[in-house]
């Protein structure tokens, strides 16, 4: 009786309606635990789940959605947990593991690979519920092909067909419920299709699709088996699933991704491949690609004689030790995965290993063009996260680049972005801007508030909508710990947000708004290959690190002439910039 009435407070208070059956708290529970966010009901314990750990469990699920948490069982959530999707879990581990692995990275890697590059698969059965003819056993293994060749061109890998009596690594199949590997499907709609991670066992790599489903090509009637197929196959070569968005590899079914023979991976999925295998050099670069995994690189200095004008990324002077390292940077911006630093009508570029590119800074207008010549201050950079689309802001504009190179009908007025601050004034200028790891979403930051912004891509590949979000703008002081007038803030690492001002930087570690000690750390030091000082600035005032903190001694008081006043302050003053 006890456990009946916890169950039903349980279900009404998740729902927030008196009207919930107790068949659909079963069914989201049972969701839940399918797909990792709850750990299966033990029979022999019978233990009973508290109403904390559903909340908790839920707000995750719908965090790695994309969805608004409410910790319920709303509309939204339902809608969600009913959209087809892989039938692998979203979650993989224990509840410790979760904690760890919840934001290690914006893609999700299995901890397990192929140990080779030469990989071999074949087909073992095909659909046999076509939405038409001209769902061939040939284009089914063209499919195959194109599936595999989306990762091939990321990484250095090879897939080969055998015949199906060879077996092969990655073997393919079609199948109906119950099918003797441990995972059910469940007839027309539901789950779709699953793989097996690599490993030691006969079933790795194996791929298997629900025969219950109508399969097709380029047909929004059916179910696009190029866009599963790519989805399986990258769990098959060892990647999870990803919370990222565009990603192949978010667990639920996003409809015909377009022409296979064009088809690109989006970064987050390149980055997740690469990092298990490493990256393919001289890999093609595919029309309709918006995305290339890096950018071009500045050729080395010559000293006898100046790089050709004509060259989009020329050195500039010999860098000058204090420029670099002395702070004060007008953007910070992480794109393509390496970070840079502009200041004044240069940059200086991070890799991903922490080193930098080159020593001597880079004129921007070089290396970016289409910016106005002569441009000595940019307000604020950030890559967009649905097309990487590069968006620069300096002052009242805004410019669009695709890679290097700035796109038609650029630069644009800064007021088409919506933004008026609290006293209805209208943003004329932005401070910072980057896109959050936590949740995908693009802030930008001026005068002390901050708006943010969902910019989905649209039609899985044309066009990008900017929606900004109702109850904006806020304050930047939400963001406790770290300086309110931020020079910029990038999402780095494991997903940590990184706040820049002066030569000192803060971590939010996981994005968290709130914790306990945050201190400050030197950019010149662990950015930018400057030797430490011998003393380094007090962490007591975040808004103004440099302050100098020199006083008058007490004898001053004592003089009488103004003369012998001002000499003192600038004694003092000198003394201030030799400490």
């Amino acid at each position: 009786m006890e456990l009946g009435v916890h169950l039903l407070w349980m279900m009404l208070t998740l729902t927030g309606s008196t009207t919930a059956v107790s068949d659909q708290y079963s069914r989201a529970v049972d969701w839940l635990s399918r797909y990792g966010y709850l750990p299966p009901p033990d029979p022999r314990t019978n233990k009973l789940l508290t109403r904390e750990g559903i909340e908790k469990a839920i707000r995750v699920m719908q965090r790695f959605g994309g969805i608004q948490e409410t910790g319920l069982l709303d509309s939204a959530t339902l809608q969600l947990m009913s959209k087809p999707r892989c039938s692998l879990p979203d979650i993989v581990g224990s509840e410790d593991m979760l904690k760890r692995r919840r934001r290690r990275k914006r893609y999700a890697l299995s901890g397990l690979k192929w140990h080779k590059t030469d990989l071999t698969w074949s087909v073992h059965s095909y659909p046999s519920r076509n939405p038409s003819p001209s769902m061939s056993t040939h284009l089914v293994r063209e499919i195959m092909r194109q599936a595999f060749r989306a990762w091939s061109d990321a990484a250095p890998l090879s897939f080969n067909e055998v015949h199906e009596h060879t077996g092969g690594d990655i073997r393919v199949s079609f199948s109906r419920l119950l099918h003797n590997d441990g995972y059910p499907f469940d007839g027309e709609g539901g789950t779709l299709a699953h793989a097996f991670f690599p490993s030691g066992d006969d079933v790795a790599g194996d791929t298997h699709f629900d025969d219950d489903e109508m399969w097709g090509y380029r047909d929004s009637a059916s179910t696009d088996l190029f866009a599963v197929a790519v989805h399986e196959f990258g769990h098959a070569l060892g990647l999870s699933h990803s919370s990222s968005d565009p990603s192949i590899m978010m667990p639920y079914y996003q409809g015909p991704v377009g022409d296979m023979n064009m088809f690109s991976l989006a970064l987050d999925d390149r980055l997740a491949i690469q990092q298990l295998y490493g990256v393919k050099i001289g890999g093609p670069t595919r029309a309709g690609d918006p995305d290339p995994p890096q950018l071009p690189s500045p050729p080395p200095p010559k000293p006898t004689q100046p790089s050709e004008p004509s060259r989009p990324s020329r050195p500039s002077r010999p860098s000058r030790p204090s420029e670099r390292c002395q702070g004060g940077f007008d953007a910070v911006a992480n794109i393509r995965g390496e970070v840079f630093f502009f200041k004044g009508a240069h940059f200086w570029r991070t890799k991903q290993d922490g080193s930098l590119l080159s020593l001597n800074p880079i004129e921007i207008t070089n290396f970016w063009r289409g910016l106005p010549p002569g441009i000595n201050k940019i307000d604020a950079v950030y890559e967009r996260k649905s097309d990487s689309k590069i968006i620069f802001f300096i002052g009242s504009q805004y410019w669009v680049f695709k890679d290097t190179v700035v796109m038609r009908g650029y630069p644009r007025p800064l007021s088409e972005w919506g933004m008026t601050m609290k006293n209805r004034r209208p943003v004329n200028r932005v401070d910072a801007a980057f896109v959050w790891a936590h949740n995908g979403k693009t802030y930008l930051f001026s005068d002390g508030e901050f708006w943010r912004f969902d910019e989905t891509r649209k039609n899985n590949q044309v066009g990008v909508t900017r929606q900004l979000e109702p109850d904006y703008p806020r304050d930047n002081s939400l963001w406790a710990g770290v300086p309110s007038n931020m020079d910029d803030i990038i999402s780095w690492g494991e997903g940590d947000a990184y706040f820049f001002k002066d030569n000192l930087y803060w971590v939010l570690k996981n994005g968290a708004l709130n914790q306990d000690i945050i201190t400050p750390k030197s950019i010149a030091v662990d950015w930018l290959g400057c030797p430490a000082q011998p003393s380094t600035p007090s962490p007591e005032n975040p808004e103004n690190p440099k302050e100098c903190r020199c006083h008058l001694s007490g004898s001053s008081s004592f003089l009488s002439s103004s003369s012998i006043i001002l000499i003192s302050f600038i004694l003092v003053f000198y003394e201030c910039l030799r400490r």
